[in-house]
């Protein structure tokens, strides 16, 4: 195409040159001035494809609907590095990756990059026994949500009769607050020669596993004071089962006080101790209470009477010296414990004084509420 163009200028300065010539008796002005435009055109419509192909570097990719579609910066190798240069040697993210919203909050450095959250929000899917079992949402804060305590009932009616309408009656709310969930992790110098797989590597698990732990500890006993409210932080509810001594009857009681319609959702909680003085016993007939299946994996499947056990370390053991009317074990549907997550994480960085360490500090919004106790069966140390 270029080639064409240069043949076309160097006709036109022959052209000119010829013109120029008044020596030059024998010219056909018709012939040159049609050669003249053919050369015009053809130069215009060269000159056109190139303007378009020089633009379409920057132009914006367009869906079937004709609307633009931007790249997420983000998520792109070149703002992780750049997230790695800031997190760890306190670098300015490039003018490109500062646009107005990620200065405009002023209590967060930097966006933690699409990659490295997404990993986050998969580890805390899948790190320990509780959260994968509750019900996840993403309410707006404050937002106030109407529950319903009564359900209408069906009745026989003979042909061509009706029946009594019912009214769906609003017996409360649930509001999620704004509870703020911190991590602060220090890096020493060493991190200064890190590659980034291996810095997003040590970020990753050291957020979630503090994180995870901190959000499943306050699903079960979390106050609901600058934290999610636990399960076992109101006494009043459930049912509470007083244990002297664990034995095959404490089961049966227990399993007798669980609604029959909570009977495929229940599960049982306990620290793994408790769950070891369980796996000893038989029934009547000599068959053991407790078993445990291994799968395919390997992996450990505990159950009570058939029931599943979920382990945690937010429990205390079942013994001797547990304090009366402690709850060690209860049997609970996760599924009607609300966690309201906000998973807009922020890392800001800065440096302590006292030992020249970087620290990186992220931070969480969520809140939590058990929203029905009626699948709540606790086993609790029976007082002297």
């Amino acid at each position: 195409m270029n080639k064409r163009l240069e043949e076309i200028l160097q006709r036109k300065e022959e052209i000119r040159s010829l013109l120029a010539d008044e020596t030059n008796k024998n010219i056909n002005f018709d012939e040159i001035e049609k050669e003249l435009r053919e050369l015009d055109e053809e130069e215009k419509e060269i000159r056109r494809r190139q303007t378009i192909i020089d633009g379409m570097g920057t132009m914006t990719t367009r869906t079937n609907t004709a609307k633009p579609v931007k790249a997420n910066i983000y998520d792109s190798e070149e703002y992780r590095q750049a997230f790695m240069n800031y997190v760890c040697r306190g670098e300015r993210l490039p003018k490109e990756f500062r646009s107005d919203e990620v200065t405009a909050t002023t209590d967060i450095g930097a966006l933690v990059p699409p990659v490295t959250l997404n990993k986050i929000i998969e580890k805390l899917e899948a790190y320990g026994m509780i959260l994968p079992l509750v019900t996840r949402t993403a309410y707006k804060t404050g937002m106030v949500i109407p529950t319903a305590s009564v359900k209408p009932t069906a009745t026989w009616v003979a042909e061509g009769a009706g029946s009594d309408k019912q009214k769906k009656a609003l017996s409360g709310t649930i509001t999620f607050g704004h509870f703020k969930l911190r991590c602060a992790v220090a890096v020493t110098l060493e991190t200064e020669n890190m590659a980034y797989s291996a810095f997003e590597t040590t970020l990753v698990k050291n957020v979630v596993e503090a994180m995870a732990k901190a959000l499943e500890k306050a699903i079960i006993s979390g106050t609901g004071s600058g934290q999610p409210t636990g399960i076992l932080k109101d006494n009043d509810k459930g049912t509470k089962i007083e244990v002297s001594k664990i034995d095959y009857k404490t089961l049966v009681n227990a399993e007798g006080e669980l609604p029959m319609e909570y009977e495929a959702g229940a599960v049982w909680c306990m620290t793994k101790k408790t769950f070891m003085g369980f796996i000893g016993m038989t029934d009547t007939n000599g068959q053991p209470i407790a078993r445990v299946n291994y799968g395919f994996g390997g992996r450990a499947e505990r159950s009570l009477l058939g029931r599943t056990v979920v382990l945690t370390n937010y429990l205390e053991n079942f013994s001797d010296t547990l304090e009366a009317g402690k709850t060690f074990a209860f049997l609970y549907n996760f599924a009607d414990y609300t966690l309201n997550t906000n998973f807009q994480v922020g890392m800001k960085t800065y440096e302590d004084n006292d030992t020249d360490d970087i620290v990186r500090k992220s931070i969480i919004v969520c809140d939590g509420k058990p929203i029905i106790y009626d699948s709540l069966v606790k086993l609790v140390k029976a007082g002297e």
